[in-house]
């Protein structure tokens, strides 16, 4: 049984043209990191707070969502409230947000050690330091004593990592936990929460616009675009054969994370702006940014999620290499 489990969920949102999730179908399983990537506004942010229950509000919410076996959607508040205690937590991307600024950060970790293990005051602190050494802050009780302001963005993101861990979850939930540091101290947190992830034996969902990052982090990798997924595989396989224009898009507008040994390509950017929620595509929603799209064929009805291979892919010309179809020679009606 899968750790984390999504079927078939959507989400609508009153007023808007098109759901802000449309049947997704997602798992992650114990010890297991599995990646989410897309442009802001594919929805990666919102099915990840799904898992604890954190939907929009009014949204008008179909299919299911289970962590460990327990199901989210329509969860009575006790259920929910010993799936985010205890089984499932969330490191958000922005610290900051996330600290309140004039308590210090003993209040910050002890306030759920204390209301949710029942520990006293003492072993709560003890703990509290524990957590914080655990994540590599150098002087734990001294840290306890300190607020917010104190400390930098990257060690401030050590104590929501050492937040997150305080019920002991089997579950992780990364919301773009780098993307409000520099790039020295991103490599110490993905550092971080790997270790911690192989020592616990964790199921992590990482949520990241950086396919490269999610490369080097990550054993399989859905890729998101307006609300659905259109690919999915694991992480040799997307980056060796990338069967979805859109995913081809991502890979070659990131730069790699090692420089090649000879002339490095140039980025090539995704042309237009992701589909908003107040537009709408009665074919597949990538087909006016794709320069594979074919008219007549993408423009007129969704691709299915279908299987290729060891991936699942929603594109029509899905079948087909990329590399192929970017040569005219070999594209049909030429």
């Amino acid at each position: 049984m899968a750790l984390l489990e999504y079927e078939n969920l959507s989400i609508t949102l009153p007023g808007m043209a098109r759901p802000v999730l449309d049947g997704i179908d997602l798992t992650v399983s114990a010890g297991e990191v599995v990646a989410m990537v897309g442009e802001s506004g594919s929805g990666k942010s919102v099915t990840a707070r799904s898992a604890l229950g954190l939907f929009p509000t009014g949204a008008d919410i179909e299919g299911h969502v289970r962590v460990d076996g327990t199901e989210v959607v329509g969860v009575d508040p006790a259920g929910l409230r010993a799936i985010r205690t205890g089984t499932a937590s969330m490191i958000f991307q922005d610290p900051r947000a996330g600290i309140n600024p004039v308590r210090r950060i003993g209040d910050f970790l002890t306030e759920s050690l204390r209301v949710s293990s029942g520990l006293a005051k003492g072993p709560a602190n003890a703990r509290a330091a524990e957590l914080l050494g655990a994540v590599g802050l150098p002087d734990p009780v001294r840290h306890l004593r300190q607020y917010p302001h104190e400390l930098s963005g990257g060690m401030l993101q050590r104590v929501m990592i050492a937040g997150a861990l305080t019920g002991g979850p089997r579950l992780l939930l990364c919301d773009e936990p780098t993307t409000a540091l520099d790039v020295s101290t991103q490599a110490e947190i993905m550092a971080i929460l790997g270790r911690l992830q192989r020592e616990r034996g964790l199921g992590m969902l990482l949520i990241t616009h950086d396919i490269e990052l999610a490369a080097a982090a990550c054993d399989r990798i859905y890729v998101m675009y307006a609300g659905r997924i259109v690919e999915t595989a694991p992480t040799a396989q997307l980056f060796a054969m990338p069967r979805h224009p859109y995913t081809a898009g991502l890979l070659g507008s990131s730069p790699p994370l090692h420089a090649p040994d000879g002339p490095s390509a140039r980025l090539t950017p995704i042309p237009g702006s992701p589909m908003g929620l107040l537009e709408s595509a009665p074919g597949c929603s990538f087909a006016a940014r794709c320069r594979f799209a074919r008219p007549g064929v993408c423009e007129q009805s969704p691709p299915p999620l279908e299987r290729y291979g060891g991936a699942l892919v929603a594109c029509h010309l899905a079948g087909e290499s990329l590399t192929s179809m970017d040569n005219p020679s070999t594209r049909e009606g030429s």
